[in-house]
Parts: C-alpha cells; sequence; structure tokens
C-alpha cells in the first residue's frame, strides 16, 4: 500500500523577469531536498527557465505552480498556466527554435525531451497549461491502477494552505480525503492536517470511522470540513461522506453527477455520518475539491482533457473557476490507461 500526503504549491506570478529568477532558485532548493543529482537538478533548472521566460515574454497573467514530494519516488511538479493568448499550431510550437511574438512556444520541445513526465494543453484566447515532472531515473515508479493529480494553493498573502489533502494507494482500491480548516493560514492547516493525521492510521477503514475519529481529533482546534472517498476499481464503484464544502464530482463525456455531503464541521458540529455509495463509470473522472474553487463549474471544463495527464485539468479547474481569495485543493482520480 502507497500512501501519499499532501504538500502544497508554491505560486510565482510572472509578470517580470526576475520572478523567473526567483522560481530557479526556489527549484534547485527542493532538488536539493529530494536528493536530486546534479544532472537532474541542471535539467529541471532548465525548464523553469524556459517556461518562465515564455510567460514573461508572451503570456498574460502567467503563473508558475510548484509542488516536491518526497517518499519512495521523490518527485518535482513545475505547471506553467497563463490566460492567453493560446497557441494556435501546437505542433509548430513543439519546434525546436519556434517562436513569435504573439504566441508562446519557445523551448518547449526542449522541456518535453527534459521532462520525466510532459503534457500541454491551449487553447486560442484562454490561455495555456504546461506540465512538467521530474523524478529521479534510477527510482521507478511502481505501475498504478489509478492516474491521480492533486493542486493545492494557499491563500492570497497566506505562507501556508488551510486545505490538507492525504491520498491511500492499494492494487485496484483507493482512499483520499480532502480537508479544508476553517478560515485559513496556520491555524486553518492545523485543523486540516489533523484530518490527514487520523486518516493515514487507517486509509481504508470504513468512511464513519474516519470522520467520527476526526471529529475526537479537531476538538481541540477550530474545525474543518472534511470529504473521504474510497474507490474500487475492479467493482466500479465509489463510496463518499463528509461534513461541510469539500465537494464531490463525478465527470465524463456524457456522465456529470455531483456527490452531496451533510453540513457541518469536523471538530465542532457534526450529525451521524451517512455514507453515499453509487457507481464509477469506467472513463469518468473523480473530483474532489475545497472550496477555494467555484462549486458550479461546468463539465466542458475538463471533459476534453479526461484522457490527459489529470495534472493539466487541475490546473484549467484552478485558473478558470479558483475563487482568488481562499486556499484551494483540487485532486482529481481517474483509472490509468
Amino acid at each position: 500500500m502507497e500512501i501519499i500526503q499532501g504538500t502544497c504549491h508554491s505560486a510565482f506570478p510572472v509578470d517580470e523577469p526576475s520572478r523567473v529568477g526567483e522560481a530557479r532558485r526556489h527549484v534547485a532548493a527542493l532538488c536539493r531536498d529530494l536528493g536530486f543529482d546534479e544532472v537532474l537538478a541542471g535539467q529541471a533548472a532548465i525548464v523553469v527557465n524556459e517556461l518562465g521566460n515564455n510567460l514573461c515574454k508572451h503570456a498574460q497573467r502567467g503563473q508558475l505552480w510548484i509542488a516536491s514530494r518526497s517518499g519512495d519516488v521523490p518527485e518535482l511538479e513545475i505547471l506553467s498556466v497563463d490566460e492567453g493568448p493560446g497557441i494556435g499550431d501546437l505542433p509548430l510550437a513543439m519546434r525546436d527554435g519556434y517562436s513569435t511574438g504573439s504566441t508562446p512556444g519557445t523551448g518547449l520541445g526542449a522541456v518535453q525531451r527534459l521532462a520525466t513526465d510532459f503534457d500541454i494543453h491551449s487553447e486560442p484566447d484562454k490561455g495555456t497549461v504546461v506540465l512538467a515532472r521530474f523524478r529521479p531515473v534510477s527510482k521507478v515508479a511502481e505501475t498504478r491502477a489509478f492516474r491521480v493529480s492533486v493542486l493545492a494553493l494557499p491563500a492570497p498573502g497566506e505562507s501556508v494552505c488551510g486545505d490538507a489533502w492525504a491520498l491511500a494507494l492499494d492494487g485496484q482500491r483507493a482512499s483520499l480525503l480532502v480537508a479544508d480548516g476553517l478560515g485559513h493560514g496556520v491555524h486553518a492547516a492545523e485543523a486540516s492536517q489533523a484530518a490527514v493525521d487520523v486518516f493515514v492510521k487507517q486509509p481504508f477503514a470504513e468512511l464513519q470511522t474516519h470522520l467520527e475519529d476526526a471529529h475526537t481529533a479537531l476538538r481541540s482546534t477550530r474545525g474543518a470540513a472534511v470529504t473521504c472517498v474510497q474507490l474500487d476499481g475492479e467493482a466500479s464503484a465509489l463510496l463518499a461522506a463528509g461534513a461541510g464544502n469539500v465537494a464531490i464530482r463525478l465527470v465524463s463525456g456524457v456522465y456529470n453527477r455531483a456527490i452531496l455531503v451533510q453540513n457541518g464541521t469536523v471538530g465542532v458540529q457534526m450529525r451521524h455520518v451517512q455514507p453515499t455509495r453509487m457507481d464509477w463509470p469506467e472513463h469518468a473522472m473523480v473530483v474532489c475539491h475545497s472550496d477555494g474553487l467555484q462549486s458550479r463549474w461546468p463539465p466542458e471544463a475538463v471533459t476534453a482533457l479526461l484522457g490527459r495527464d489529470p495534472g493539466l485539468a487541475v490546473a484549467v479547474l484552478v485558473r478558470d473557476y479558483g475563487r482568488g481569495r481562499d486556499d484551494v485543493t483540487v485532486l482529481i482520480v481517474r483509472r490509468a490507461d
């Protein structure tokens, strides 16, 4: 069984060249913490430089979102996100040396070659998302039954995210938790992390147990909205329960269904837990998010990305439907190809 605990992305609005240098230094520090060798750290530095310079020169309201995850397979993730002008001809933009004054693209071919994982999505006049991840060659990740991506950003002006998340993978089973501490900042983070601490002890325990134990553990905190989801890929089934406003949605090209959780605040006031069971259609994404994301985002926002790296979908949702004034976490799970 593999357990992954949440990390927060650092956001770097790229409106001048100095911000690119700031992001590059941040990536260098993360690479040292992850134990990356000089070659891999150098490749990551080249990529953040290429993506940042493209944003600075060509994009509107461009940002770099950067996170690392330690563990058996350490990983660095860089997301480049902008709000336009978009790339009209992606194959052309991926060619080495291609550049224009109105469309980003310089160095994208090099980014694709250097990154362990790479994906890109662009819509003219709407914007571009580029995903690049790095892992040591000597650390080969096990084949998973699920593709997972998470994006967590703190509220503007905060250094820590008041949301927290955790995920457990065990063959064809997955169990996840997303918690949103009341308010934001350090005290919100303490509450949400307390829910994660309970979850990771027995990630596949009954959902009632998760939430009732978390309710007890969070009584000394300000409380949190908490949602737990268990997935069974073999049975194509989903079981969910929660208290508060952490939302769950199943989305595919022909399917869009929200799962209701009860009102309340874990650690403050919570009714008897009543899990919801439903089918999990084969091609449907499971999207779980805190209320830093608007609840009424259209399914069309991600249906074009169903077969792609889910990191693109989480970035598009946060870019286009994030409220911009609170912590935001979006976690997406889908079956592996």
